[in-house]
């Protein structure tokens, strides 16, 4: 499949990258790979199985005897199912993305992923959504987006967003939370969060998502892409 067109959107969690991903592939009417996702329901199958995250052979054998499966709703939105059960709601909470940067860290565990990942490179294309979608997964993609914003302002945007869900936290908590995970994801010995050498970088802080994805979207139709 490498014939298989590919953009790659990286970045850390807040920048914008998922949501900017979800309207490329709808535009484009291509498939869409969420692979924090995939490392979100390796560090919930854990929980699920009792297996600790500091254990890394556990996790990763988890990680490779994996049963997911993902859909797209008619919302756009990547519905997640975990042997046969849907996770969609349980993933996306603050222990998720804690579970989904601890075990992302472990080396085996990404090796276990990485070719599950690639198998999604389907025809017409694919938009992959991630953090080293562009360095490591798909290195040879023709266009590749490095999405970034302030910590502060992407905890603002998780805080409303957990708020809308009438979840309470707290917003200190939450932007410790992301400094923290940012510092694991960048200091990673395995694919750390970096831009590829030729991303297209993309400072949302003071950007209204429209006018990312207006800008996103110019340089898809440039490209030849669309």
């Amino acid at each position: 499949m490498a014939d298989v067109p590919v953009i790659a959107v990286d970045g850390p969690s807040g920048a914008g990258k998922g949501t900017i991903s979800h309207m490329l592939a709808q535009r484009l009417g291509w498939h869409l790979l969420d692979s924090g996702a995939l490392y979100r329901v390796t560090g919930h199958a854990c929980l699920l199985a009792g297996v600790s995250w500091d254990d890394h052979a556990a996790v990763a054998e988890v990680a490779r005897r994996l049963e997911v499966k993902f859909t797209l709703a008619a919302s756009g939105e990547v519905q997640v199912y975990l042997q046969g059960a849907d996770v969609s709601a349980a993933i996306r909470t603050e222990e998720g993305g804690r579970g989904a940067s601890t075990v992302a860290a472990i080396p085996a565990v990404r090796e276990a992923l990485l070719l599950r990942q690639r198998e999604l490179r389907r025809p017409p294309g694919l938009v992959a959504d991630g953090r080293d979608m562009g360095t490591v997964v798909f290195p040879e993609a023709p266009l590749k987006f490095f999405l970034t914003a302030s910590a502060g302002e992407r905890a603002q945007r998780r805080h409303k967003q957990l708020i809308a869900k009438g979840e309470s936290v707290s917003l200190p908590r939450l932007l410790r939370d992301i400094e923290e995970r940012d510092a694991r994801d960048s200091s990673r010995a395995v694919s750390p969060l970096v831009p590829a050498e030729d991303a297209i970088v993309i400072d949302s802080t003071a950007t209204p998502i429209t006018e990312v994805f207006a800008r996103v979207w110019q340089l898809v139709i440039d490209s030849g892409l669309a």
